[in-house]
């Protein structure tokens, strides 16, 4: 286990939350995930690496989590709905060895496959035991300023063959792509069939007899 400890002051990367009222509103950036899209390599269950991300809530859902295959590693793709001014991560996994005991970020590779986790990441960070999800890594809102396309790349845990993970986390702000903007627009201006028909309908003249 890492020789870092973070308890209730703050360490480098990483701070300890003691007031966690307000994080389900802080914590919403999963609904900014185009989540159909999400791949998870490596993981043992097809679809599992999707399921941790979801409200805060649930996040000590222990039901749902994804688990590595074949070795420690599992490498997410998360695609946005638009553009994402990242501010924080959590990361909840297993409570034995299995537990992530680093994680690497990239932004904007959509396209990245193991063979590219070589290349230097945008960020990265030792992480800790947690079980709670009490404990938030800070992120360098200089690098992830303006995120379309987030990859976190787990290479290892405390020591078990696979890495366990049951929620991941992403704390922000979201900014609508301009793309996005003029479909709400669209969607907002265009009218309602249903009351299309009875508009209609209610034009037709009547006919006397």
């Amino acid at each position: 286990m890492s020789g870092n400890h973070c308890c209730d002051h703050e360490c480098e990367g990483h701070q300890s939350i003691n007031n966690t009222e307000d994080l389900g509103v802080l914590y919403s950036l999963y609904t900014r995930i185009d989540s159909d899209r999400i791949e998870c390599l490596n993981e043992a269950v097809e679809g599992s690496g999707r399921l941790v991300f979801k409200p805060w809530d649930q996040r000590l859902n222990f039901e749902q989590f994804v688990e590595s295959d074949c070795d420690e590693e599992l490498l997410f793709k998360i695609p946005f709905t638009g553009n994402v001014k990242l501010k924080g991560l959590i990361v909840i996994g297993g409570e034995d060895e299995s537990h992530p005991s680093r994680i690497r970020l990239y932004k904007n590779r959509p396209n990245m496959n193991f063979d590219d986790v070589n290349v230097e990441a945008d960020q990265e960070f030792e992480t800790m035991r947690d079980m709670n999800g009490t404990l938030e890594y800070i992120i360098k809102i200089v690098k992830f300023s303006s995120v379309h396309h987030l990859t976190i790349h787990i290479p290892k845990n405390f020591g078990n063959e696979t890495t366990k993970v049951y929620y991941i986390g992403l704390r922000g702000e979201f900014t609508a792509t301009q793309r996005e903007a003029v479909l709400i627009a669209n969607y907002e201006l265009a009218p309602n069939p249903a009351e299309c028909k009875t508009d209609i309908k209610d034009t037709v003249p009547q006919q006397i007899h």
